[in-house]
C-alpha cells in the first residue's frame, strides 16, 4: 500500500512539474496573488509580532479578519503557513510550495477513501491522481481558490477516516480533527460540502451496515467538530447586517455558474470547453467540467451484474455524487452560497472514487470485443457533446482528442490483459501528467491572472515609500494589460492586497464580505477598486462633525489614478493638502499629501470631538483608551469602522456608542465629565458562544472516544485484498 500511495505523490509532483514547465505563474493566479498571499504575510507579521489579528483597523474595509474568515485564524495548519509567509521574498514559490503541499495531502485523502471502500492500492492511487488534476481542481481551485484546495484536501481525510469510523477500523479523533480542519480554514464552500459528504457517508453506512449506531455515531463527532469549529462563522453570521451579505436566506437561480447536467457528458474529453454562463460568457476558456478521460469510456469494462453486490459498499459515494450532480446545476444562489459550479470538484470526486472502486473489484476484459463496441460508442458520445459546446475552431481538435484517448484506453487494455491491472494503473497515473501539461499549454495566460509582481524586495524598490496611511482611488478595470508588470502600473498603483507584499499601510484591499455602509459612502469595490465620484465623497464634509471622511478615516495621503483622474493636479488642492510630486511615477499617479504632515499617529484614533476634549492614552487595533472632558457634553468621534463586538466603558460603567453615517464609531460623552476614562474595546461577536460551543465539541469527542477505546469492536467487512504485484 505505501508504495501505491508514494506512486500517488510521485505522480502529483510530477504533474506540478509539468504544469510549470508550460506556465510558472499558474499557481500565483488571481485571488492567490491579490488576496491569500499577502493576506498569510501580514498575518504573519502580526502572529510574530505576539498579535491576534481579529482586527486591523486601518484596514477600512477588509481589516475584520473574524468576519473575513478566510484569514484561517482558527486553522493549524493555515497559521503554519502564515508564520512561514514572511519569510519568503519570492511569492510565487511561496505559493506554489504551500498548493504542492496541499496537493500531496489531497492525493493521499483520496487514496485513503477507495482504500477504505475495499478498492486495490493501484486504483487508489489512479483516482487520487486523476481527481488532482481534474480540470476544477487544476484551473481553479489550484490556480486561484488555494482554500478551496485546502477544505477539499482535509475533506477527503475526513471521509476515509469516517468511513473507517462507521466500520469500527478508527476511533472518532481524526475525523474531529480533519472536519475541523476542513471548516476552519474559512471558505465556507468546503464546510457545506464536508456536512454534505457526512449525510451522504452516514446515510450510506446505514444502507450498507443496516444498523442506525454507526451512522448516529459518525453524525455525532461531525456534529462535534462543528461545534468546535463554529467560531469560524459566528462572527460574520452575527455581522452580517452590517455587510453585503446579510443574513436573509435568498434562493434563486438566474443561471450563473450553474451547469447543466449534459455537460457530464464532456467530463472524459481532455480538450473540452464547456458551455454555461460565467465570467468569461458562455463557452468557458478551459476544461473545467474535465475529471478523468478512461471514467466514461471505462464504464464499458464493469461488470455490472457483479457490481450489484458491491453496491451496499459504495452506496455513500454514490449519493454524494448525485448531491453534487444535482447542486451543480441550481439554484444559483443559496443564502451566502452563490455559484453552485463550485461544488463541481465534489462531483469528480464522488465519481471517481465510486468508479475506482469498482474498477478495482469488478473490472473485467471478458466479452471484450462487445464492451470495446460500448466504450468506442461512449466516446463518440463525448466527442458530441463536447463539438456542440464549442464548435467553432474546435472541430479538428476534438476529433484528435478523442483518437487519443481512445488509443490511449487501447494500451491501457493490451497492458491490462498481456501483464497486469498494477502495471495498467501505473500507465493510468503517468497518463495524467502530459494530459495537464497539454490543458495549461492551451491557456498559457490564466484569464483570472492579475501578474503581480512575485519578489516582494524588487517591487517595493520600484514602489514609492508611502508612509502613514494611504488611499487609493483607482478602477484596476483601467489597468492597460500589456502594462500590468512591475515596471508598468504595479510601479504605482495596488489591487487587492499588494500593498501587503510592499510592506505599506493601505485603507485598499480584497474582500468578498464588505462593510456595507463604508462601500456605499467611498463607492468602493472588492479589490478595493471606487468609482469616480469617489475623489468628491472623500473631500466632501460630514455636516454633524465638519470633517470630510478622509479627516474621519484620519489618513495622511489620497493617490488618484491618472487614468481616471486625468491632470488632477492642475486642480486647486483641497484645503489642508498639497499636491506632491513623485518622480518616475507621474505617469500613473498624482498624490495628495497633507500640509501639516501625517494625522494617523497624532492622539490615536481620535477623529473628531464635539465640546469635548479628548486625549489617547493607549491604541490598539482592539482598544482605544481616552481621557475625556466635557462641561455641558459632547461627543467623540473615532477612526474606527463601527463593526458589531464594540464595547465602550466610561470610568468603568456601560455607556454604549452611536455611528456617524452609519461608518464611523462615535461615543456621547455626558455633561460634568472630567479627566474621565474612556475605554473602547472590541472582540469578535459570538466569541462567548463560540467558546463554549468549542469547549462542548471538545468534551463530546472525548466522550466518543472513551466509548470507543472501551467498545472496540471487529470490523463490519472484510479485510482489503491487495493485490500481488503491490508486494
Amino acid at each position: 500500500m505505501l508504495l501505491w500511495a508514494g506512486a500517488a505523490v510521485v505522480g502529483v509532483v510530477a504533474g506540478y512539474i509539468a504544469v510549470l514547465l508550460v506556465n510558472v505563474r499558474h499557481f500565483y493566479t488571481d485571488d492567490t496573488e491579490s488576496q491569500y498571499v499577502p493576506l498569510w504575510i501580514t498575518i504573519g507579521q502580526h502572529l510574530r509580532n505576539g498579535q491576534f489579528p481579529g482586527l486591523v483597523t486601518d484596514e477600512w474595509m477588509t481589516g475584520n479578519y473574524s468576519v473575513e474568515g478566510q484569514g484561517s485564524l482558527l486553522n493549524p495548519p493555515q497559521m503554519l503557513v502564515s508564520l512561514i509567509a514572511p519569510s519568503f521574498d519570492n511569492l510565487l514559490v511561496l505559493a506554489t510550495l504551500v498548493k504542492l503541499a496541499y496537493s500531496i495531502v489531497l492525493v493521499l485523502g483520496v487514496f485513503r477513501v477507495c482504500r477504505a471502500y475495499g478498492a486495490l492500492a493501484p486504483w487508489a492511487a489512479v483516482a487520487g491522481v486523476a481527481f488532482t488534476f481534474s480540470g476544477w481542481v487544476l484551473f481553479l481551485d489550484q490556480a486561484t481558490w488555494v482554500l478551496a484546495l485546502a477544505g477539499t484536501a482535509w475533506l477527503t481525510h475526513a471521509w476515509a477516516s469516517g468511513i473507517r469510523y462507521a466500520r469500527g477500523r478508527g476511533g472518532p479523533i481524526p475525523v474531529f480533527v480533519f472536519i475541523f480542519f476542513a471548516i476552519t480554514v474559512g471558505y465556507m464552500w468546503p464546510g457545506i460540502e464536508t456536512a454534505m459528504m457526512i449525510c451522504a457517508v452516514a446515510l450510506g453506512e446505514l444502507i450498507y451496515q443496516r444498523n442506525w449506531l454507526a451512522p448516529v455515531r459518525l453524525l455525532a463527532v461531525a456534529g462535534f467538530a462543528g461545534l468546535a469549529g463554529l467560531m469560524t462563522y459566528l462572527p460574520s453570521f452575527l455581522s452580517s447586517h452590517v455587510t453585503w451579505r446579510d443574513a436573509e436566506v435568498v434562493i434563486k437561480n438566474d443561471g450563473f455558474m450553474t451547469i447543466p447536467w449534459s455537460e457530464s457528458l464532456n467530463s472524459s474529453l481532455p480538450t473540452t470547453l464547456p458551455s454555461f454562463n460565467s465570467w468569461f460568457g458562455l463557452i468557458q476558456p478551459f476544461p473545467i467540467v474535465y475529471i478523468a478521460w478512461f471514467l466514461i469510456p471505462g464504464l464499458a469494462f464493469i461488470d455490472w451484474k457483479a457490481a450489484s453486490r458491491s453496491a451496499r459498499n459504495v452506496s455513500g459515494a454514490a449519493i454524494f455524487a448525485l448531491a453534487a450532480l444535482m447542486w451543480t446545476a441550481g439554484p444559483a444562489v443559496i443564502g451566502p452560497l452563490r455559484w453552485p459550479a463550485r461544488v463541481m470538484p465534489m462531483l469528480a470526486l464522488g465519481l471517481l472514487v465510486l468508479v475506482c472502486v469498482l474498477f478495482s473489484k469488478h473490472g473485467t476484459l471478458k466479452s471484450w470485443r462487445t464492451r470495446v463496441g460500448v466504450s468506442a460508442f461512449l466516446l463518440l458520445l463525448l466527442l458530441m457533446r463536447t463539438i456542440s459546446s464549442a464548435p467553432s475552431g474546435k472541430l479538428k481538435t476534438h476529433v484528435a482528442a478523442a483518437v487519443v484517448v481512445g488509443l490511449m484506453g487501447a494500451v491501457v487494455l493490451l497492458v491490462a490483459a498481456k501483464r497486469n491491472q498494477a502495471t495498467a494503473c501505473a500507465l493510468l497515473i503517468a497518463s495524467v501528467v502530459p494530459i495537464a501539461y497539454y490543458q495549461v499549454d492551451q491557456v498559457p495566460h490564466h484569464p483570472m491572472s492579475w501578474n503581480l509582481p512575485e519578489k516582494r524586495k524588487q517591487a517595493q524598490d520600484v514602489f514609492p515609500d508611502f508612509d502613514g496611511l494611504t488611499l487609493q482611488l483607482a478602477d484596476s478595470q483601467l489597468f492597460p494589460i500589456p502594462e500590468k508588470f512591475l515596471g508598468g502600473v504595479y510601479s504605482s498603483l495596488v489591487v487587492g492586497y499588494y500593498a501587503k507584499d510592499l510592506d505599506l499601510n493601505y485603507v485598499n484591499g480584497y474582500t468578498p464580505i464588505g462593510h456595507y455602509w463604508f462601500s456605499q459612502h467611498l463607492c468602493m469595490r472588492w479589490d478595493g477598486s471606487v468609482c469616480p465620484d469617489a475623489k468628491r465623497r472623500v473631500f466632501e464634509k460630514e455636516p454633524t462633525t465638519g470633517k470630510t471622511l478622509a479627516d474621519l478615516m484620519k489618513v495622511d495621503r489620497v493617490v488618484l489614478q491618472a487614468a481616471m483622474y486625468p491632470n488632477a493636479d492642475s486642480e486647486p488642492a483641497p484645503d489642508g493638502w498639497k499636491w506632491v510630486q513623485y518622480p518616475g511615477h507621474e505617469r500613473w499617479i498624482y498624490v495628495l499629501e497633507r500640509e501639516g504632515g501625517p494625522i494617523s499617529t497624532v492622539n490615536g484614533r481620535v477623529a473628531a470631538t464635539d465640546n469635548v476634549t479628548a486625549t489617547s492614552v493607549s491604541e490598539s487595533d482592539d482598544s482605544s483608551k481616552v481621557t475625556v472632558t466635557s462641561a455641558q457634553g459632547g461627543r467623540v468621534v473615532f477612526a474606527r469602522l463601527a463593526w458589531p463586538g464594540y464595547h465602550v466603558t466610561l470610568n468603568g460603567e456601560d455607556i454604549g456608542y452611536d455611528t456617524v453615517m452609519d461608518t464611523f464609531l462615535s461615543v456621547d460623552i455626558p455633561a460634568g465629565t472630567t479627566d474621565a476614562d474612556l475605554e473602547v474595546t472590541w472582540s469578535p461577536p459570538g466569541w462567548q458562544l463560540g467558546s463554549a460551543t468549542a469547549v462542548l465539541g471538545l468534551a463530546g469527542v472525548a466522550v466518543l472516544q472513551l466509548l470507543y477505546v472501551r467498545g472496540r469492536r471487529r470490523p463490519v467487512d472484510e479485510a482489503v485484498p491487495e493485490p500481488v504485484s503491490a508486494s
